[in-house]
């Protein structure tokens, strides 16, 4: 087998093992570096090469934004490539409904306080839980205000 040939498969399948294994003496940088930098590597690699397939380049540019490391994907194909594989975001709404616009506020702010303090105590980002605690806090502001026990 020819090794581009093994290049470009290893390429395209993030083969870290077989990279390390393939020609190291093309490529002795290799050996110094750990399993995980060969990853970060085969995917800035991906990203700018043209004869890697584009939904690979995508996945690659998005795996690395990720990461928090650069992309090397061309700025014209990189609207494409979030077509693609889009940047996922979490949100949490808070909507109260009342007759009584301060109580509305005073509630809100309460529930949204109650989401700020799940995610700034690193609990997992759960939804279900975050909504539990949100209904939580919703209820006791509701009982206090009512002199409810």
């Amino acid at each position: 087998m020819k090794h581009s040939e093994e290049m470009r498969r290893c390429l395209d399948d993030c083969d870290v093992v077989q990279m390390r294994k393939l020609d190291q003496h093309l490529m002795p940088h290799l050996r110094e570096m750990s399993d995980g930098e060969v990853l970060i590597t085969i995917h800035i690699t991906r990203t700018f090469s043209d004869f890697i397939p584009f939904r690979l380049r995508a996945y690659s540019h998005r795996w690395l934004l990720d990461h928090g490391y650069p992309s090397k994907l061309p700025d014209e194909l990189k609207p494409r490539a979030e077509r693609i594989y889009p940047q996922v975001v979490e949100g949490v709404g808070v909507a109260v409904k009342s007759s009584s616009k301060p109580l509305a506020d005073l509630i809100r702010d309460e529930m949204s306080n109650a989401v700020m303090d799940f995610y700034a105590d690193n609990r997992s980002p759960n939804p279900l839980k975050v909504r539990k605690r949100v209904l939580e806090v919703k209820d006791k502001i509701l009982h206090k205000l009512l002199g409810i026990k």
